[in-house]
């Protein structure tokens, strides 16, 4: 679920790289957004509202909104819209203001 070609953009090739999400093996590239990676893997809910527990998932793309807050190799508050992807990563919901969700 990427674009892989466009009619004005290039885009240029990035290594594939594996990192975790609650537990579960994720394949992103390399220096995509954390997001982005996840929405592609079919991960859409990415946190949930504080006060009413509704989903949030990827959605302003500029670091703007706090909806991809998440928890990043143990650093809660992470907006994964803006942040680069690593090999090894370990992204893990978070609850609330920044405690880690274990369903």
């Amino acid at each position: 679920m990427r674009i892989q070609e466009h009619p004005v953009l290039e885009f240029e090739p990035r290594r594939k790289v594996l990192f975790t999400c609650d537990g579960r093996e994720v394949e992103g590239y390399e220096g995509e957004p954390i997001a982005a990676a996840l929405h592609a893997a079919g991960i859409k809910v990415l946190r949930r509202s504080i006060r009413l527990h509704r989903p949030r998932g990827f959605f302003c793309a500029n670091g703007k909104c706090a909806s991809c807050l998440m928890v990043v190799d143990g650093e809660p508050n992470v907006m994964t819209c803006v942040t680069p992807l690593r090999e090894g990563m370990i992204v893990e919901t978070q609850r609330d203001k920044g405690v880690v969700q274990h369903d």
